[in-house]
């Protein structure tokens, strides 16, 4: 039986033709961490032999890259994550919240990734926590474990974030248990419009204080007017 894919194994057969096509439109950081990838558990980064003193077996164990991207180095270290937010989790129900951007703003956030990924969680969260805590709503602080994934099924960029926030949260006093209804937690139509106002406002407040960078086809966004117009959809 032949051993399971790997991404190491995919960069390895075509990250330098890819490489190739984009060259100088990838950022540093990128390529070293396609690199460590590539050579993680090869002769690249070398390795000790381990032999048996009885039966003379021997086999060669290449050391690991340790790169945090590395899906081969980082198991263990997901694996410990799960188990300490499992412990965190209440005996209540829990839902499933996603926040997503359109292609539009996927696009800025693909060359401003630390600035708008940032954003998108803040915007978030905030959207939750202040639409959770209207006593028209819930009426309640409530917690939440968030986490980016910053592409899709469909392997392209797709920069969204996903909640798993508890059914309820405590009373303004912090003094009791207030539930949400059974299969409902917020509307969501009242959370999207809070999210895209707070989104945009702070987007356009990034762009006036010149956090934001503009490269190739996307440079004409440098003018404010048309940055606007961009975000008029």
């Amino acid at each position: 039986m032949s051993a399971s894919l790997e991404l190491g194994d995919i960069f390895r057969a075509a990250g330098p033709a890819w490489r190739s096509a984009h060259a100088g439109r990838l950022p540093l950081q990128q390529l070293k961490v396609m690199s460590a990838i590539e050579h993680c558990r090869t002769a690249a980064l070398g390795g000790h032999v381990a032999a048996c003193g009885d039966c003379g077996h021997w086999r060669i164990a290449y050391n690991s890259c340790r790169n945090r991207h590395c899906p081969r180095c980082q198991g263990n270290a997901a694996r410990t994550w799960l188990a300490e937010r499992e412990a965190d989790l209440l005996p209540v129900g829990y839902f499933h919240v996603v926040f997503t951007l359109p292609a539009r703003i996927a696009d800025i956030a693909l060359q401003n990734k630390a600035v708008l990924y940032a954003l998108l969680f803040q915007a978030a969260s905030e959207t939750m926590m202040t639409i959770a805590a209207d006593p028209r709503h819930l009426g309640a602080r409530i917690g939440i474990t968030a986490v980016l994934h910053s592409w899709g099924s469909a392997l392209t960029h797709h920069p969204h974030v996903h909640m798993i926030v508890p059914g309820g949260g405590l009373s303004p006093d912090g003094q009791r248990w207030i539930s949400s209804r059974p299969a409902f937690l917020l509307p969501v139509r009242v959370l999207g419009k809070l999210f895209r106002r707070l989104f945009l406002t702070r987007l356009l407040a990034l762009f006036d204080a010149d956090r934001l960078v503009f490269r190739g086809q996307l440079a004409p966004l440098a003018d404010r007017r048309t940055f606007l117009r961009y975000l008029a959809p």
